[in-house]
């Protein structure tokens, strides 16, 4: 190790500390799945107010009324899908289970999260004059390829996840978001790599993904002169020897990897592999159980950004998503819960058609488990709360808010 390094080392080191030291306050003392002496910010409790798709069990409805889903359900970084989708069926079976008069139909469609099959799946939901709203899409890609499908048939769909800033600039009113975008997570990350971890050089390194390439450019925007290198991969890439060397050449204190899951954890297996000991950090995309048991040992005391909320106290739907699904919630489970919601109250105040539940999501204002949803003329909310969480014991955890 030289001398320059050993000294980023301690400096990181300290930094590290005081941070934690300045969070200890913070500590609930809950055990969050994690270690005890790693410190954890309050998770937000479960607001009183919060959109119950269950409503007051006397909605009236059609037998064909029907939202569906689009997204990937199998296909590429399956498991953040997975995840949006039983919270929608969460939701729906709530409401239907409330309200024996109106018994909401949810149809499933499977994009793959490929951009060149979104357009197809999109225009066969258009044609289907039965679906009044649509949860999705959950990527930036297919987001952009079928944007303009959505708007064209005048279907509002709600976004629970896909966070390129661009896509909420391009005229489509059908348009929603239920997070923020990368130009909040973009410097929300940049402020907690260097105030937070301490690290005085970031490596940002990006996929080729829509996703990856403008969080990417957030990230290094708001990092500055902050940023030691910046490098590219591929999509589907399993190989990294080349990039890693050129990382290595840098010595950076931290690694941003923006970008998916599917690639972030071979890379971070070999960053470990090959002795980079900078800190590992990434965002949304890459948050799953799928990266810690891909990534192995190099998950370990790997951080996250996230513009979503921990749902930790929100007991009445963990408890509800473990008895029908059999496991614990995922990133962005209680978001799509959230944004289903919306239409549900939508259909049971009477909105059953497109123009009508477009008028009404356009209006909408109300709060969900995970965040008061209103939206601007674009689609975007008002408030987007980013998290950050961590790997403890081969498990991903809570961490701060970034504020």
């Amino acid at each position: 190790m030289s001398k320059a390094r050993l000294t980023r080392v301690f400096v990181l080191a300290a930094a590290a500390s005081l941070a934690l030291g300045a969070c200890a306050a913070r500590d609930d003392g809950s055990d969050g799945g994690g270690n005890d002496n790693q410190p954890q910010a309050d998770a937000p409790a479960q607001p009183v107010d919060a959109a119950n798709p269950r409503g007051d069990g006397n909605a009236v409805c059609d037998p064909s009324t029907t939202i569906a889903y689009a997204g990937t359900i199998n296909g590429e970084n399956a498991a953040l899908g997975q995840n949006i989708l039983n919270g929608v069926k969460l939701a729906v079976e709530q409401h239907n289970e409330a309200n024996e008069q109106c018994q909401v139909k949810l149809a499933e469609f499977e994009t793959e999260g490929v951009p060149d099959k979104a357009p197809g799946i999109v225009t066969q939901m258009a044609n289907t004059p039965d679906i009044i709203g649509v949860v999705g899409l959950p990527f930036s890609g297919e987001s952009k390829a079928a944007g303009n499908i959505f708007h064209e048939a005048g279907l509002v769909s709600i976004t629970p996840s896909a966070t390129n800033p661009d896509l909420s600039s391009n005229g489509w009113k059908t348009f929603f978001r239920g997070v923020g975008t990368d130009t909040d997570q973009g410097p929300a990350a940049a402020k907690f790599l260097t105030e937070n971890l301490g690290a005085q050089n970031v490596c940002v390194v990006q996929d080729d993904s829509e996703y990856g390439v403008g969080l990417a450019n957030s990230v290094k925007e708001a990092l500055g002169d902050s940023v030691a290198c910046q490098e590219e991969v591929k999509s589907k890439q399993k190989e990294f020897s080349a990039v890693i060397n050129k990382i290595k050449s840098e010595s950076p204190d931290a690694i941003y990897y923006a970008g998916y899951y599917r690639e972030a954890a071979p890379f971070a297996q070999q960053l470990y592999d090959q002795g980079v000991d900078a800190t590992f950090a990434g965002p949304d995309g890459i948050k799953d159980a799928e990266f810690v048991k891909g990534a192995g040992e190099a998950a370990n005391n790997a951080y996250f950004t996230c513009p979503c909320v921990p749902e930790d106290q929100f007991t009445d739907f963990i408890d509800a998503y473990n008895a029908a699904f059999g496991k614990a919630p995922g990133t962005y489970s209680a978001e799509g819960y959230d944004v289903t919601t919306i239409l549900l109250k939508g259909i049971d105040e009477g909105n059953t058609d497109r123009a009508a539940m477009l008028d009404y999501v356009s209006n909408y204002e109300g709060q969900g488990l995970t965040k008061k949803f209103t939206w601007d003329d674009k689609g975007d909310l008002t408030e987007t709360p980013v998290w950050t969480y961590k790997v403890e014991n081969g498990k991903i955890v809570r961490n701060v808010e970034i504020k």
